[in-house]
């Protein structure tokens, strides 16, 4: 008997079909051991000696697979072909060398790209050793990530308060983001016209022109500037007279693109379907690991982590007969099709992603998927078939027009796009993504029948104003794509780095566009001012590539961290003497627009508007950074440091807005804005009452009833019939909520709060009586029974206080913002449940050997979303991060003076 190690249960039960008694094939859970995070797991001064730990659930999993080998003939590692599958190898046989179980046992290394029987089985005929090139790549990777992090964070939270972590990739990512949102504020709108002529055939038909001359010159694209010069030409064009100077209609042949990659695939499913890139991934996972297609377990798809474009030979023989017999002959090409991969690194470019079997057509899979399956497969398989389809045949005709008013001409131009064959498209035509064209090419339309020389008749001269647009910002589509144009990160990291952007709150997600965070644009600004080098995108590609040829052989993994860490840490010692005043100083001219944004009056924006002499400038406070004036405290105005229009502009001055007066009190009811965002503030002085505006409430929406009801919260509602208690309403820490005789309720909405009754808060009260769950101590009733725990005990989906888990004894899992609850399925429990003790220890209990840890050592989202997150947990000072900043940094009037 063999023991085959894979990472995933779901893939390990697969696998033990395929290969019968004869094996016995186990799960990792993904990686069984990670660099605690915490000082020393790297040691520079040591040639990069690393410290690895098992976490508690890992170290199980590890005494399951030793007690099995010690039984068995031999060892079979068979984790995903790619590095990180690479690396689990590594480490799952470095822990049984130590733990003495294998003895003189043969130990092999498969591969396979599709978890299909035949794949697996041909996989098994020819084993390889381990590739050490590549767990070396992982070893200065993981490595780089961990001193960056580290090393990094730390300078943030003593210089910048309120920075979260900083990490390589990440850092760099963030700063495309943030470099974006600085061109769209520099950027000056120019006003520029088009002019078009409605012209009429001989025959009756009707088609546009545009006006592409003038004056005897070509005009450049948004050549006229002027409402002037758009109108002197409209007149010339209002009188002329119109003949067809010439006809061109050529034939285009327009190819397909190949099959997808990661970040390709990434990029369809956000503009077809609105996928976030770890939904992405999240899905393709399942598909590649193997669906139940009636009573067959079977991988659907290939493996999805990949920057190939190429399809194995026998897919492509299948691709093309499914094309005949789904299509017909004409759009099977002579020759098959082949691409070349632009990826640098041969050793990570693994098959392009397919379907394993062309003949399971998405319509026949459908009824074994769900819906986000179901979209994901569709995409893959019509991009996979198109690939190898013939190409599109389009007739492109293009019309000059001669224009003549009295010997003033002009000329126009119209096109016209037919598609006569159409090929690929017939299977795949990638949707438009900020502003890009589609690949049907029939945006410009059908022409009538035109004939050379003939007149025209003018129906209607058009003259429209336009003004030019900022770019547009980044989609996390067009993120992956820049991000892989630079050389920047690899198809396994994108999603991860993207998550901990957001996760940060670096980054704001908002109808899927990628907003930076004031917080995310102090930091960028930090590290450029301060660690240029570490955030260039050259510097970052240029290192991505050495970690490449460490994968390819080609260099040395310990002389790469050498060459890095000797300027980085330099660096680094630099930092220790920098005052927080050379930090503000800096940040003030580098977020200059932000900090400072131009005056409608033209007033200096630097100078405050409220006592007219003190100096505007960045204040660091202990929950980060916000606007304030060189004359607190004889002066307190302060400013959010918020670049969104509304919000900014009505924090611009720190006049309260009067409301009206309190009819109970008498005193008056303001609208203000301090450093935490827009108030409602009752009287003056400090017995003043105050209370924030809820989430989703505008500051311009605020009226006198508003504030009113806002700040005489809680709102007694009546006594409960029962009790002849007190119930109230109020919005707390977690939301909106009714109180009665000490016990709480949540309510559905802010607007609840104001205006529910007293006959609705008995009832609300009485159904969380009958069904606890939000209440401290309490423990909701269960959604969904998924079966028993290996281990033993029930495994149950439930709805807490603050979303979905995954319940197992003591054990509560957070299931993923963008995961159903009742998709959830028992091997996604059992992973999310073990990830859960990786971070608490057993019993949900913080784990004694993983207090001393720092949240910088974590991957920065270089480390790739497949692997089980870390067995480190979080250091004092990443649980903490307030106090962190406390003791790191100046309190908020010290650094003000």
């Amino acid at each position: 008997m063999n023991v085959v190690v894979v990472e995933s249960p779901a893939k390990a039960k697969t696998i033990n079909k395929y290969l019968g008694s004869g094996y016995k094939v186990l799960a990792s859970f993904g990686h069984v051991r990670d660099l605690p995070a915490k000082d020393g797991s790297v040691l520079p001064d040591q040639d990069f000696e690393m410290s690895w730990e098992v976490d508690s659930a890992s170290q199980k999993r590890m005494k399951d697979i030793a007690d099995a080998v010690k039984a068995s003939d031999g060892l079979i590692l068979a984790t995903d072909p790619d590095r990180e599958g690479e690396a689990i190898s590594w480490h799952v046989l470095d822990l049984l060398k130590k733990k003495r179980v294998l003895g003189d046992k043969p130990v092999k290394r498969v591969v396979f790209n599709a978890i299909t029987k035949k794949a697996v089985l041909d996989a098994m005929a020819q084993p390889r050793d381990l590739d050490i090139p590549l767990v070396d790549a992982y070893l200065a990777r993981r490595a780089l990530d961990y001193l960056v992090g580290f090393n990094l964070s730390p300078v943030l939270w003593r210089k910048l308060p309120g920075a979260r972590s900083a990490g390589r990739v990440q850092s760099v990512a963030l700063r495309l983001v943030c470099d974006r949102e600085s061109e769209i504020e520099r950027f000056v709108s120019e006003e520029y016209w088009n002019l078009s002529a409605l012209l009429k055939t001989p025959r009756g038909d009707e088609f546009e022109a545009k006006l592409v001359a003038a004056d005897g010159k070509r005009l450049q694209a948004r050549g006229i500037k002027t409402g002037d010069d758009a109108n002197r030409l409209k007149s010339l064009l209002e009188g002329a007279t119109y003949v067809v100077d010439n006809v061109e209609a050529k034939p285009v042949k327009r190819n397909p693109g190949p099959p997808f990659t990661t970040s390709t695939l990434q990029q369809a499913a956000s503009s077809r379907m609105g996928f976030s890139a770890s939904r992405t991934m999240q899905v393709a996972q399942k598909l590649y690991e193997g669906i139940d297609i009636g009573g067959e377990t079977a991988g659907l798809i290939t493996y999805m982590r990949t920057d190939g474009v190429q399809m194995a030979p026998e897919a492509i023989d299948a691709a093309r007969s499914a094309i005949g017999s789904q299509f017909g002959a004409r759009y099977v090409p002579d020759k098959a099709r082949f691409y070349s991969t632009k990826a640098k690194n041969a050793q990570e470019a693994h098959e392009a992603i397919r379907p394993t079997d062309f003949s399971r057509t998405p319509d026949q899979m459908k009824r074994f998927l769900d819906a986000d399956q179901f979209r994901l497969y569709d995409l893959i398989w019509k991009r996979a078939i198109a690939s190898q389809m013939s190409s599109a045949e389009i007739e492109r005709t293009t019309v000059e027009i001669l224009a003549d008013n009295n010997g003033q001409k002009a000329g126009l131009r119209a096109v016209g796009s037919v598609i006569r064959f159409d090929g690929f498209i017939a299977a795949y035509t990638d949707q438009k993504e900020d502003g890009e064209q589609s690949d049907d090419g029939d945006d410009e339309g059908r022409l009538p029948q035109i004939n050379e020389r003939e007149n025209l008749a003018k129906q209607k001269i058009n003259s429209s104003q336009h003004f030019t647009e900022p770019p547009p910002r980044y989609s996390e589509a067009s993120l992956i794509k820049k991000m892989e144009e630079l050389g920047i990160g690899r198809p396994s990291t994108y999603a991860a780095t993207l998550k901990t952007l957001s996760d940060r709150e670096y980054i704001v997600i908002d109808k899927r566009k990628l907003i930076p965070h004031s917080r995310g644009r102090l930091v960028t600004a930090f590290l450029e001012s301060f660690f240029t080098k570490y955030v260039e995108y050259d510097f970052t590609a240029d290192l991505e590539e050495k970690l490449d040829r460490i994968s390819a052989g080609e260099l040395d993994w310990k002389q790469v961290l050498r060459d890095f860490w000797k300027d980085f840490f330099s660096q680094i010692e630099d930092t220790k003497e920098l005052r927080v005043t050379n930090v503000l100083d800096a940040l003030n001219e580098v977020l200059a627009p932000l900090v400072f944004p131009t005056r409608e009056d033209g007033s200096d924006p630097r100078i405050c508007q409220v006592c007219g002499t003190g100096n505007l400038s960045l204040k660091l406070g202990k929950y980060g950074a916000f606007v304030g004036c060189s004359n607190y405290p004889e002066c307190n105005f302060t400013r959010q440091l918020n670049s969104d229009g509304p919000e900014a502009e009505a924090a611009a001055l720190n006049e309260p807005k009067a409301l009206g007066a309190d009819p109970h009190t008498g005193e008056e009811l303001t609208l203000r804005s301090g450093r935490f965002g827009p108030y409602i503030q009752r009287g003056e002085g400090k017995e003043a009452k105050r209370s924030s505006l809820p989430k989703g409430w505008k500051p311009e929406d605020i009226d006198h009833e508003k504030a009113l009801a806002l700040i005489n919260l809680p709102r007694d509602i009546g006594q409960h019939p029962e009790s002849g208690k007190m119930i109230s309403a109020g919005l707390g820490r977690y939301g909106p909520f009714l109180l009665h005789d000490g016990g709480y309720a949540n309510l559905e909405s802010i607007e609840d709060v104001f205006s529910i009754g007293l006959n609705r808060a008995v009832t609300v009260i009485a159904e969380k009586k009958a069904a606890p769950g939000r209440g401290r101590g309490s423990t909701p009733a269960a959604l969904k029974t998924l079966g028993d725990h290996p281990d033993g005990g029930a495994i149950t989906v439930r709805d807490g206080r603050f979303g979905p888990y995954v319940n197992w004894g003591k054990v509560n899992a957070t299931i993923p913002k963008a995961q159903a609850p009742d998709s959830v399925t028992m091997e996604e429990a059992l992973v999310l449940i073990a990830e859960r003790i990786a971070k608490t220890g057993t019993g949900g209990k913080p784990a004694k050997a993983k207090k001393a840890t720092s949240k910088a050592a974590s991957a920065d989202g270089e480390t790739t979303a497949k692997a089980k997150p870390k067995a480190a947990a979080k250091s004092k000072a990443a649980a903490k991060p307030k106090t962190a900043a406390k003791k790191a940094a100046p309190k908020a009037k010290k650094a003000e003076s």
